[in-house]
């Protein structure tokens, strides 16, 4: 046993002895150390480099361009065409049928006025336009008469030229006798005299006639200024009419009723809020870059989060892009060709009509929403 323990150590020594002798050159060699990859190679590392660079910006073109549709922005909120509620005459409010934040139908009573002031204006008006029938009636009579009278002076006048004629014979007939001697002149002079009678009366009757005629005429113009005075007051009347309806507010298409002001007893003026109306159609409007509109078009689906509701999505579509950035529509529009300029990324108003908003939420103007439309 002695013997192979010293026999396996005799062997130990020799292998080691081998190794050293057989590393000996290779490990003098090894204290000098290889140069890397990099430094053998910088050239290939380089452009490496900038293939993968280019790689990288034709991928995420192409993931933009083609596999990425999608065009989102959180500059977005619900918008309508909102606008105050006002009464178009002045009086005491004496009825407000509506409650805060109520939804109405079109049609709907809102607020009533006292209506008896613009109740006796109507009645007033109502006695003007019979005052100015009676007062044509009245001309119609006097045009009838005078008229009469006409026919009168003018049957005047026809006796009158008879009379003329019959005189002028009987003045010939005794000029005739006195030339013979067997007239007197007396009776020559008579029959003149009663000629030129008779043609004065001829003369009278004939200003008669012009003279009713005349004030058929007269009696005329007074009846038109009456027609024209049934034509106002008539005018008055649709007005009274108007303004007594004028005093039942109702609602003209259906939405909600917001910041009500109005009150029992209250005396507003024409023009005066009683509260705002947010009508049923609302939309979205997105304010999109100008870059991302590249691709949009009406028609496009769009997925639509609401902020209040995050559990909710709904869907909609674009409606239409507005031809122009916001700023060119704003109050005081930037003007680029002052000062510095500065070149910032304009935004661009898009509208997005949603297909069916969710029940049972209170949904209005101005509430934040991140809509994502399908652009590919």
């Amino acid at each position: 046993m002695p013997d192979d323990q010293q026999h396996r150590d005799v062997v130990t020594l020799a292998d080691q002895d081998a190794g050293r002798s057989e590393r000996g050159q290779p490990a003098a060699e090894a204290g000098r150390k290889k140069p890397g990859f990099i430094r053998r190679h910088p050239l290939a590392i380089i452009v490496g480099l900038v293939v993968l660079a280019l790689l990288a910006v034709a991928g995420y073109i192409y993931w933009q361009r083609n596999i990425h549709p999608y065009e989102s922005t959180d500059d977005a909120f619900i918008d309508t065409r909102q606008f105050p509620i006002a009464p178009k005459v002045s009086g005491y409010v004496t009825e407000v049928a509506v409650g805060d934040n109520q939804h109405v139908k079109a049609g709907d009573l809102l607020f009533r006025i006292d209506p008896r002031d613009y109740q006796t204006a109507l009645e007033q008006a109502q006695a003007q336009i019979d005052s100015a029938q009676a007062a044509i009636t009245g001309y119609d009579a006097q045009i009838a008469a005078q008229r009469a009278q006409i026919d009168q002076a003018k049957a005047e006048v026809a006796q009158a030229e008879a009379s003329v004629g019959f005189a002028k014979e009987d003045a010939a007939r005794y000029r005739d006798l006195q030339s013979r001697g067997a007239g007197t002149v007396q009776q020559a002079q008579q029959s003149t005299a009663n000629l030129q009678e008779q043609q004065a009366k001829l003369t009278s009757a004939n200003a008669a006639v012009i003279a009713a005629e005349r004030q058929v005429g007269a009696l005329q113009a007074q009846r038109t200024s009456a027609e024209a005075d049934l034509a106002r007051a008539r005018a008055q009347l649709d007005q009274a009419k108007l303004n007594l309806s004028y005093t039942t507010i109702t609602a003209a298409q259906p939405g909600r009723v917001v910041q009500l002001s109005g009150a029992v007893g209250q005396f507003t003026q024409a023009g005066q809020s009683l509260a705002i109306f947010v009508p049923d159609d609302i939309w979205i409007t997105a304010n999109f870059k100008e870059t991302q509109i590249t691709d949009m078009r009406p028609g496009q689906p769009v997925d639509i989060r609401i902020d209040a509701y995050p559990d909710r999505t709904v869907t909609g579509h674009v409606d239409s892009v507005q031809p122009g950035s916001g700023t060119a529509f704003s109050l005081l529009p930037a003007q680029n060709a002052t000062g510095n300029y500065v070149k910032v990324v304009q935004r661009i108003p898009v509208k997005i009509v949603v297909d069916q908003w969710p029940d049972g939420v209170s949904i209005g103007p101005g509430m934040s929403v991140v809509p994502r439309v399908t652009v590919r």
